[in-house]
């Protein structure tokens, strides 16, 4: 008899890319201003530049100023004098008519059709052009404009990117609404019905402006003509961000703009109503191999906050003013001279850099920021502020700033000319750690906990240890998981809540209950997600009411991203762990609807079909899911249990032959496959199966039971012994097995 397996829900991370430039999807409306009683009221850039006319003048000349606008002659970059651009398969015309810029491109159906540009979106190194769609939703063409070289281009070069792809610029992923729109306006309020699928998105101004960053202007207005005029001084004078603001505060109403995060909620983009802690609103991502090389350098599109917080800086109070006039943007000194701010000149010097002074590999910021290009054209330098170690490059093949200049030549050759220059010891760095600490073999434990226990290495690196230790089941993990549930940064006690999913409840039960209440809300939504994966009658009496309050915080940040294609997909995941199939179903078909490209969500709705008793459908979403990816074992293996269940043996076991050819590493496919064949005679088979199955996995219970009864069975009792001994050390008082245990004197 087959036994199923329990579904393992896949589900991820929602990340808002908020940075420099990027994309989003609606029609926004210009809101007034509110009325004057209300002193939280925005009152416009233009009434700062009485009293601020430098800080003003300096915002002109910024990236934050022109981060989004109207199209007019002087705003538009971009050739629109009827010309054309052909890339990736698609031929796209730029004109104006009656005073309109126009783009003639590849829409949703494959076809080309005129789209009237609505807004730019960003500057400089490139240039967006956002478009209406139905539903209030904008989204921003595939094609930009290279501000530096002054031509079209397509982003995701050489990439053919279909009509249904989320990646296509009418889809989810190009989006406006969802994506940056409220790092590119003031007050942004996304304003998403998640029942119609609209938008009715809103901001007070239409670029990031003043009141983006020091908050709602009016209470500062009343202020200053009242009670400051009558010598009443409050420090702040009623503004966010403040002359001589402390590091954290001013790096925090930063962040949420230059990091890669999810959004808890709209307040993160808010500095009026957001509070103290980052993650009350945000959940920042970590420097792991999901997104960041495995010394934690910066891969994907990761903007800077995560970087910076793994930098000496940070951990020695620097904050951005100290190297950024905050209102234009601009390097507060050119070159070297903003480093030799607080490092000695001869850091300045051919003696340190062993470049020629003037050089591009005497500039600091090349080897200790390495750049890369992202969204086609824009280079962005790695606020991380290490130093180059290509000796790390030649043992584990990370990049290194040596190879970035020098790329004809070996990592083993810059590695021999730092010991040259520097002598053959390294200063420790916890990429020394970090790195195998990646990795899921025997060894990457021991590196995990000697960093959580060293208190040199930054916090960020103490949550990406937390992280990686859901690999690890054994008594030390356990602990130290344990342990960092107490720690005071709250993205450590979220990342060890979110790794504790992976081990027994027993363990957290009695202990997480106290994160329900903590002060931070992403730590509550993490202690609620633990939680909601047992019965609500095993959740203690003592914290249910915690729980309660904790569980609608998670539901409500759950819905906050419904209009993400993973949104959906997060929802879909809550319901099904609820039973709730109708909820599931509904989510998750929204979500493949928003990315037909999420295959693994249509392994999760033939679950949810086969909890509703709908196999028929439940098999039509797996042989949909076939057809999308035909090399995916994981299908080939539902398959086979759904066939299997089916009564239809033939298929089942043609299923797990498939996904077995394709060296499937999940044990259970060699569990139900061994069966199978055992059930029709063929010992040979089954043997073989349950071995490939142990091989993977040697201390699983069903493989070593099922390999034992076969040796047994057909009277080869003297290698039945092995898998009863594996059997009697890791499950003695499972009732099932006595009888075998009992057979071998055990």
């Amino acid at each position: 008899m087959l036994i199923k397996q329990s579904l393992v829900i896949l589900s991820l991370l929602i990340l808002m890319f908020s940075g420099a430039v990027l994309i989003e999807n609606c029609s926004p409306k210009q809101q007034k201003t509110a009325k004057a009683a209300d002193s939280t009221a925005y009152v416009g850039s233009a009434t700062c530049k009485t009293c601020h006319a430098k800080e003003y003048a300096d915002w002109q000349l910024s990236d934050h100023q022109k981060a989004m606008s109207l199209p007019t002659d002087s705003a538009v970059l971009g050739n629109f004098n009827n010309s054309s651009f052909t890339a990736d398969g698609v031929t796209s015309h730029f004109f104006k008519k009656d005073g309109k810029f126009f783009i003639n491109t590849q829409g949703p159906d494959g076809l080309n059709h005129d789209y009237q540009v609505k807004y730019t979106f960003g500057y400089f190194p490139l240039q967006q052009y956002l478009v209406d769609f139905p539903g209030g939703r904008m989204q921003a063409t595939r094609l930009s404009w290279d501000s530096r070289l002054h031509k079209w281009f397509n982003q995701y070069a050489g990439q053919v990117i279909q009509p249904n792809d989320w990646l296509h610029w009418t889809g989810n992923g190009q989006n406006w609404n969802t994506m940056c729109a409220s790092c590119h306006s003031t007050n942004l309020q996304k304003n998403y019905n998640p029942e119609t699928d609209t938008y009715h998105t809103t901001f007070n101004e239409i670029n990031v402006s003043c009141e983006s960053c020091h908050g709602a202007g009016k209470s500062h207005i009343d202020y200053i003509n009242t009670d400051y005029k009558s010598g009443n001084k409050i420090a702040g004078s009623l503004i966010k961000i403040a002359s001589g603001t402390e590091q954290i505060a001013q790096i925090n109403n930063c962040a949420p703009c230059h990091v890669r995060a999810a959004s808890v909620s709209t307040n993160a983009f808010n500095p009026t109503v957001h509070s103290g802690d980052l993650m009350e609103d945000l959940i920042p991502e970590i420097p792991s191999i999901d997104h960041y090389y495995a010394d934690g350098q910066v891969n994907d599109e990761d903007y800077t906050y995560t970087s910076f917080t793994e930098s000496k800086m940070f951990t020695r109070g620097v904050k951005c003013s100290n190297c950024h006039n905050p209102h234009s943007g601009h390097i507060v000194l050119t070159g070297n001279m903003v480093c030799l701010q607080c490092h000695a000149k001869t850091y300045d010097a051919p003696t340190h850099t062993f470049h020629r002074t003037g050089s591009t590999g005497a500039e600091c910021k090349n080897c200790h920021m390495p750049g890369k290009i992202y969204m086609g054209n824009d280079l962005r330098y790695d606020h991380t502020f290490r130093v180059p170690r290509p000796d790390l490059s030649v043992q584990y093949s990370t990049p290194n700033a040596c190879n970035n200049c020098h790329k004809n030549q070996t990592a083993k050759w810059a590695a021999d000319a730092v010991v040259k220059w520097y002598g053959p010891a390294r200063k420790y760095h916890f990429a020394e750690d970090l790195i195998p600490g990646s990795k899921t073999d025997n060894q990457a434990e021991a590196h995990l906990l000697k960093l959580l226990g060293d208190t040199a290495v930054p916090s960020i690196i103490h949550a990406t240890a937390a992280h990686y230790l859901n690999n690890f089941s054994d008594n030390k993990s356990t602990g130290a998981l344990l342990k960092c549930l107490q720690d005071k940064d709250a993205q450590v006690r979220y990342r060890a809540l979110k790794s504790l999913a992976n081990f027994p409840a027993a363990i957290w039960l009695n202990v997480a209950g106290n994160l329900l209440s903590d002060p931070v809300k992403s730590v509550r939504i993490a202690a609620a997600e633990l939680y909601c994966n047992l019965p609500n009658d095993q959740v203690p009496a003592a914290i249910y009411p915690a729980f309660s309050n904790a569980k609608q915080e998670m539901e409500h940040y759950l819905f906050y991203q419904a209009d993400f294609a993973i949104g959906n997909v997060m929802i879909g995941d809550y319901y099904l762990k609820q039973k709730n199939y109708t909820g599931a179903e509904k989510f998750y078909i929204r979500s493949l609807k928003k990315d037909t490209t999420l295959n693994y969500v249509r392994l999760n709705l033939s679950a949810v079909y086969n909890a509703m008793q709908k196999n028929t459908e439940a098999l039509n979403i797996l042989l949909e899911a076939k057809k999308t990816d035909p090399k995916n074992d994981r299908i080939y293996f539902n398959l086979g249990m759904l066939y299997n269940e089916l009564n239809n043996k033939k298929e089942a076991v043609n299923s797990f032959e498939k996904a077995i050819a394709l060296h499937t590493a999940n044990p259970r496919v060699y569990y139900n496959y061994g069966i199978l064949t055992e059930q029709k005679g063929n010992f040979s088979k089954s043997e073989t199966a349950f071995l490939k199955g142990l091989a993977i996995s040697p201390d699983d219970s069903g493989l070593n039971y099922a390999l034992a009864l076969l040796y047994v069975q057909t009277h080869r009792k003297e290698k039945a012994l092995q898998p009863v001994t594996i059997l009697k050390r890791i499950d003695p008082d499972n009732p099932d097995y006595q009888q075998l245990f009992s057979m071998f004197g055990q």
